[in-house]
């Protein structure tokens, strides 16, 4: 295989695009690494100034505390309900709207899509949206977080686009043989739709695991406040009740506030970091698939 000689330009930008990735790399890396390491660390370590590579000895101390109390548990409960409901309920109605816009059949398909592609550019606001809520009698319900993330115009258009792309002969070769238009979604299509369902169950999953605003408008009871509204208490408002019933007045030989912080940090980002390589395979795909399509 032939291959053509570098010149010395050709060393040089490689040898500077390998090195500014590089960098980028550890930029990028170094921070999440250094909240690992303390959150493992002695309060001696965290105190001394400069780079923190590994722990002087490593201490589960600041996680011990960090579930001791109840309310990291209450956190992580509301969030997996959250997430669960909100990214099977969006990824059902995205791909059943999805499904229905390709079908020239529709009554009004064109109009409908012309609306859908409206709210991608306007919306009514943060306060009409909050007087919707609670007109529906929604304030202080988990379905204030789970109903108006339901659907989006741009995952409907993704999972449409990626639809249109599967052989319309599939779906007539199943009605010819008496299938139900249920079966034909759910047994044939869906199952060919794995890549978009997967980048769709991914942008839910990781916009309802971080989402703290609308928790932080909608939701009055302790009981129901998410993980990351609590993380937000703790860290930057220094939530006098949170203090109180938590663990970051705790000054000991073992921990200090700044670790009990950087392990509430990753504990609250290590599942989502986990679950996405899971679904990296159907990630690239479904989204060139989706976009691509007219």
């Amino acid at each position: 295989m032939y291959r053509p000689r570098k010149t010395a330009g050709d060393i040089v930008f490689e040898v500077f695009l390998y090195s500014s990735m590089v960098m980028l790399v550890v930029l990028f890396l170094y921070p999440v690494w250094d909240t690992l390491v303390v959150s493992f660390s002695s309060p001696e370590n965290v105190r001394r100034l400069g780079f923190r590579l590994i722990p002087d000895f490593i201490t589960f101390s600041s996680y011990r505390e960090v579930f001791k109390d109840d309310i990291i548990i209450i956190g992580y409960m509301n969030t997996l309900i959250r997430v669960t409901a909100g990214t099977v309920l969006t990824v059902l109605t995205t791909y059943c709207g999805g499904y229905a816009l390709t079908k020239k059949s529709l009554p009004f398909r064109k109009t409908i899509l012309l609306f859908i592609l409206f709210t991608m550019f306007f919306n009514g606001g943060l306060i009409p949206t909050y007087m919707q809520i609670k007109n529906l009698g929604l304030i202080g319900s988990r379905w204030a977080l789970i109903l108006p993330m339901l659907t989006s115009a741009w995952n409907l258009i993704i999972a449409r686009n990626f639809i249109r792309t599967i052989p319309q002969s599939l779906e007539e070769s199943a009605f010819i043989d008496g299938a139900h238009p249920l079966t034909v979604v759910f047994r044939i299509m869906m199952p060919l739709s794995m890549p978009i369902i997967a980048v769709l169950a991914l942008w839910t999953a990781v916009a309802h695991w971080n989402s703290w605003f609308d928790a932080l408008i909608y939701v009055r009871s302790r009981d129901k406040m998410v993980l990351q509204l609590m993380l937000r208490r703790i860290l930057i408002d220094q939530d006098e009740e949170l203090i109180k019933n938590g663990v970051l007045t705790l000054m000991t030989d073992e921990t200090s506030p700044e670790t009990v912080k950087a392990a509430t940090v990753v504990v609250s980002t290590a599942p989502i970091i986990f679950f996405y390589p899971f679904l990296q395979r159907y990630f690239v795909k479904g989204v060139l698939v989706g976009s691509v399509k007219g």
